[in-house]
């Protein structure tokens, strides 16, 4: 309908798919997401072999199902970036479906291996975490719901999605699970402000959240739990954000140097949700601020590129996955240094864990596909045609 509406530029045809895709991706995203994928597994080497050690595994065993876990993210990262918007589209809400039924009846028959929260289906020789991929699938599946609403006689988009973002949050929060909770709230959040929300409306729904977690903190002992850790003055030494606090104090600039980092030794997930504690000790400051900018990377470039797209549907839900990606890395991070709550949330590509890399590999390629130059013009061209009129 847009090309109708405001004309293209004409499409090469016939161009093999191969070439035409290098051509019109964002090589500059795809390298940062590559070199965050070399980081996570030099990480690994140098965190998981205590862990390995501790379950009778060789040293790197964790190391290689990282590996190879990862070869599968890139491989769906670079298949799902080929893909038109509109494959994308219907492959995400077919996902998203599936997803929201394995997430329905986690409860009855997932697993939480003793971490105190049913987040999990046990498949013997690996796991499954159904809300990491339910994330880029409900993103997708919202933004087509918003996107239909701003037509003319479209159907009610936006409340139906704020229906579905509830009933996950709800799931979510049941599992216990308020970390990925939130960041499906947040992704919607962005969305609907994009989409045009009224400032007022958000505001409320600020407010509410505040109160659904005054709620929590009164109703859950997990919840509870950590708002308090998170708040007290004093840390303990001896947990988690106590190790993870003086590993990064210790790395200071450069860091300790190269496997001699002792929090990996105490931390049973340096792996996964405290990898940064590891890069900071061993590597110092220096290699966080590049994998800060390697996150800052891919979501400015990819916000950049969305700015300039005409399809609505593209803008939001391009907008959620380049959203949703940063804030998650910035909650992983928040937390290993204490600026934020314990969440047990990964950091995409480089911790530990075939779910979470798998599912970042899907989401990082629906966003590419997004981002891609297609011939049709930019909105740019179309507000100076309005101007000079």
């Amino acid at each position: 309908m847009t090309e109708m509406v405001y004309g293209a530029v004409p499409v090469r045809d016939g161009e093999p798919i191969l070439p035409k895709w290098w051509r019109t991706i964002d090589k500059w995203a795809m390298s940062c997401v590559l070199m965050l994928f070399a980081v996570g597994l030099l990480l690994g080497l140098a965190a998981s072999p205590p862990l390995a050690a501790k379950n009778g595994f060789e040293p790197f065993h964790y190391v290689q199902r990282q590996a190879f876990f990862g070869g599968l993210a890139l491989i769906a990262m670079l298949l799902t970036s080929m893909m038109s918007p509109t494959v994308v589209r219907r492959l995400a809400v077919l996902g998203f479906l599936v997803s929201f039924v394995a997430l329905v009846f986690l409860p009855f028959f997932g697993t939480d291996f003793g971490k105190g929260a049913m987040r999990w289906y046990s498949l013997g020789f690996a796991s499954i975490q159904p809300s990491e991929f339910l994330k880029p699938g409900f993103v997708v599946a919202a933004a087509w719901m918003m996107a239909a609403s701003l037509e003319l006689n479209g159907p009610p988009g936006r409340l139906w999605s704020f229906a579905l973002c509830i009933a996950i949050v709800l799931m979510l929060a049941m599992q216990p699970d308020f970390g990925q909770a939130c960041l499906v709230l947040f992704g919607w959040g962005v969305m609907y402000f994009v989409a045009g929300a009224p400032m007022l409306l958000l505001v409320g729904m600020a407010a509410c959240v505040v109160l659904a977690g005054s709620f929590a903190y009164s109703n859950s002992e997990h919840f509870a739990r950590r708002i308090d850790g998170f708040l007290s003055p004093d840390v303990d030494p001896t947990t988690q954000l106590g190790y993870a606090t003086n590993a990064i104090r210790e790395g200071g600039l450069f860091g300790v140097g190269v496997g001699e980092g002792q929090v990996k030794w105490s931390l049973p997930d340096a792996h996964t949700d405290f990898i940064i504690a590891v890069a900071a000790e061993e590597y110092g400051l220096i290699l966080v601020l590049v994998i800060i900018a390697l996150y800052t990377g891919v979501v400015v470039r990819s916000l950049v590129r969305l700015v300039r797209e005409r399809d609505p549907f593209i803008r939001l839900a391009g907008t959620g996955l380049a959203c949703m990606f940063g804030v998650q890395a910035m909650i992983n991070m928040g937390v290993a240094v204490r600026l934020l709550p314990a969440k047990g949330m990964t950091l995409p590509f480089v911790s530990y864990g075939g779910s979470s890399v798998i599912a970042s590999g899907i989401a990082v390629g629906m966003l590419l596909a997004f981002t891609r130059t297609r011939p049709q013009g930019e909105i740019s061209d179309l507000l100076s045609r309005g101007r000079s009129r």
